[in-house]
């Protein structure tokens, strides 16, 4: 295999033909919009986990059903815009729906493939389940797997959804850290800090409950949302938006 430069993240078209869209995943949900004012999108955690990696989308629209058992053929599946496609079926059983991602993806040297569902993205009955993949060496593809979580409950993926989200992550970071627990009062400074940013947020929450003029046109704290901190320093790596690469597809020779 043709081995991309050090930081070159590849799909390679196994088939060459793939109509499966890899996009950069976007900000937006249905149901963050549809939250009061949007609030949702106050949440700038929430947010950046939306936008932390490139999404997979369906060709086509199908509807999944399971009958609770697990055998492969307890789910049910209808295709929307044509009769079969066998890149989505029962391939595992126990109510796991399974869809053939036909790209063999490549990271740079040292950088796994976190594969789960799309951040906050809801399905009602059916969830998906996650894997890491070290996707600098291995020369096989994957499947993006669904667990439905219940029975007799029909789930439909329509045609452009996105099923699938890669993230890619540092390999042995996690492993690298040394996690310990210790009481807050270790760190008197930033004790101070924490309990002058507790009060800062009770009194503005105090202030909102009761209609102050000036705090309910305010809103909300906006405070992490800025990147700054109790001293309103502003952090300069703070992030409020990622600008992922597209996928650009290249002929081969």
């Amino acid at each position: 295999m043709t081995k991309p430069q050090s930081q070159s993240f590849t799909a390679w078209d196994i088939y060459g033909t793939s109509d499966f869209a890899i996009k950069a995943a976007p900000i937006a949900r249905d149901w963050m919009d549809q939250t009061s004012q949007r609030f949702a999108y106050r949440c700038l955690p929430l947010v950046m986990a939306n936008q932390s990696g490139w999404t997979i989308h369906c060709p086509f629209g199908l509807t999944a059903r399971w009958n609770g058992t697990d055998d492969v053929r307890g789910i049910r599946l209808w295709f929307h815009d044509r009769k079969k496609d066998d890149r989505v079926c029962s391939h595992f059983g126990s109510g796991v729906l399974t869809f053939a991602v036909p790209f063999l993806f490549q990271t740079p040297p040292d950088v796994n493939l976190w594969v789960k569902g799309p951040a906050n993205m809801l399905k009602d009955g059916i969830q998906p389940l996650e894997g890491i993949i070290e996707s600098d060496w291995t020369e096989t593809s994957f499947t993006m797997n669904w667990k439905f979580t219940r029975p007799d409950t029909a789930v439909r993926f329509e045609k452009g959804d996105p099923f699938c989200m890669i993230v890619p992550v540092p390999r042995n970071l996690a492993e690298s850290l040394t996690p310990e627990i210790q009481p807050l009062n270790a760190d008197p400074e930033r004790r101070q800090r924490f309990e002058r940013w507790k009060a800062s947020r009770t009194a503005f929450n105090e202030a909102l409950a009761a209609k102050d003029p000036d705090t309910s046109r305010q809103g909300w704290q906006r405070t992490y949302m800025q990147g700054r901190d109790i001293d309103g320093q502003v952090h300069s790596e703070h992030q409020t938006r990622l600008a992922l690469k597209p996928f650009r597809r290249k002929d081969g020779d």
